[in-house]
């Protein structure tokens, strides 16, 4: 047992406190019975502040620390590719993208799909989705949480990862995703600290007391190939980011699909009071997001020279944690585990939602509010035990997984992007370019990849994405004459306003100019 006395008090009420806070905002919530808007929307009434922390909550989870401080152990600092484009990619969403779903009236992606094509795109995309987060990102932030829950404390991997859920359910199943959203903003401050402090400590012992910046200049001097932002085609790890196509190729396809079209991260924006107030929250969440790869990715970095014989890259982050003085280890565990706890509470709203919303309400129909809220919590706790399951099968071989995540999920992005891009943008895409799309981007995906092993799955996005593009375009013009009526009522691009305030464009000017900065000091 690594954890002291006091480390598993702090821990301790971190948790009591995070319950207490969710229990106190569900019932000070619950006025009147609890519909579906209430649970799965928050009632329309986030914040831009919750909006903006719950986006950064959820998306910095375990997969994002101890994976992708384990792909900074292998990779380097070229890994903040992904968080430093997110940045951008979130701007885009909130100017171009949100007027359009708000405006929509929406609860989820599939339903857009349905509103914008017909009923078999909406399914197909629905099923994809609940396959998606339950077989690869529920699993990969448990198997990741355990392991961290593990190496820590030395509790048992499986018990590690009960826990999880069972702490990620008592705080969100009864209020929604209100209690989720709220408590993500206790959840992403304590995140962010001890994630600070994590950093500051790993540097400081890499110098060996000399302070943080003397141990950056450490790992500058001695490890200068891990800051290699762009790399040359004779990099070893060429594959996993191939160079320049890092900034202009197949990154910005699976940046808008998970920034822009993915539910447990749109749902946020969505529940907002009205679009200023999202538009706002999105811009925060960029701002945020420039900080991930300084308490993610550098300590990853720091551990080849604290840890240069881990048997696993994702033992990194975990094992930087052992090194922690007392106290303020428990510290930086209860924002670990906030971070997992957050992630995993809002996959299972979304999973719920997507379920409830999409499938069940449409096979059950004209049942009361209470009893959609009902079967939405029963699939949270359902799909959180397959998870659980299916965890170790599926994740135990993998030394990365955040670049597992990446290479399965890219098989089905390109298509997801497409779909998505044209129906909002291109009048004449129809419900038989979209399942086109759909279905190429998986054949595809696989072709390329049996095909041209060797070339990197970020290429071949970038390469099936504009094959994606190409067949819906054609088959939408083909089959022009079967658009039915919704598809062309359906609010789009010429239907939506996209005057943005000053405001907005100054936030993401500064953006900008700030990433350049990096990437031109690292370049």
């Amino acid at each position: 047992m690594n954890l002291s006395t006091i480390d598993i008090s702090i821990f301790v009420i971190y948790a009591v406190a995070l319950l207490a806070l969710a229990l106190y905002i569900s019932r000070n919530e619950n006025k009147h019975e609890r519909n579906t808007e209430d649970y799965f929307l928050a009632g329309k009434s986030l914040p831009w502040w919750a909006i903006g922390a719950s986006l950064i909550a959820s998306n910095i989870s375990a997969e994002q620390i101890i994976g992708m401080s384990g792909s900074g152990y292998v990779l380097g600092l070229a890994i903040a590719s992904y968080e430093w484009m997110a940045a951008i990619t979130l701007i885009i969403v909130g100017k171009y993208f949100l007027p359009i779903f708000l405006k929509n009236n929406i609860y989820t992606m599939p339903q857009y799909l349905e509103q914008r094509f017909d009923n078999r795109v909406k399914t197909i995309m629905a099923v994809f989705w609940l396959a998606v987060y339950v077989f690869v990102n529920l699993t990969a932030v448990l198997w990741l949480g355990g392991l961290a829950i593990n190496t820590i404390s030395g509790v048992d991997l499986a018990t590690g990862m009960i826990f999880l859920g069972l702490f990620s359910l008592a705080y969100s199943s009864y209020g929604g995703l209100k209690a989720v959203a709220y408590t993500d903003i206790i959840q992403v401050v304590l995140l962010m600290f001890g994630g600070l402090m994590l950093t500051y400590i790993s540097l400081d012992l890499v110098s060996e007391g000399n302070g943080m910046f003397a141990g950056f200049a450490v790992l500058t001097d001695d490890l200068p190939g891990r800051f290699d932002m762009i790399f040359s085609s004779d990099n070893p790890h060429y594959a996993d980011l191939p160079g320049i196509s890092v900034i202009v190729g197949g990154m910005w396809v699976m940046n808008i699909s998970y920034w822009g079209f993915n539910q447990y991260i749109i749902q946020r924006a969505l529940a907002a009071k009205d679009l200023k107030e999202a538009q706002k929250g999105i811009a925060f969440a960029a701002y945020l997001k420039i900080l991930v790869p300084f308490f993610v990715v550098l300590p990853g970095i720091a551990a080849v020279i604290l840890f240069p014989d881990l048997n696993r890259a994702d033992e990194a982050y975990p094992s930087l944690m052992t090194l922690m003085p007392v106290g303020l280890k428990g510290l930086v565990f209860a924002a670990l585990i906030a971070a997992i706890v957050s992630s995993l509470a809002s996959m299972c709203n979304s999973v719920s939602t997507i379920f409830t919303m999409d499938i069940y309400s449409h096979i059950k129909k004209n049942r009361s509010q209470t009893h959609y809220v009902k079967v939405g919590r029963i699939v949270s706790i359902l799909a959180l035990i397959i998870a659980m399951i299916c965890a170790k099968p599926l994740l135990g071989n993998f030394d990365q997984a955040f670049q597992y995540i990446q290479e399965f999920t890219g098989f089905f992005t390109p298509g997801i992007v497409v779909i998505f891009l044209l129906g909002m943008f291109w009048k004449q895409m129809n419900s038989v370019g979209a399942i086109s799309a759909a279905l190429s981007s998986a054949a595809l995906s696989f072709l390329f990849r049996a095909a041209f092993p060797e070339l990197p799955f970020m290429d071949r996005v970038g390469v099936v994405f504009l094959c994606c593009v190409a067949i819906a375009v054609v088959c939408s013009l083909v089959t022009k004459t079967q658009n039915s009526e919704h598809e062309s009522q359906t609010v789009s691009l010429g239907d939506v306003n996209f005057e943005t305030t000053v405001s907005y464009n100054i936030l993401a000017a500064g953006i900008i100019a700030i990433l350049t900065a990096f990437y031109s000091a690292w370049g």
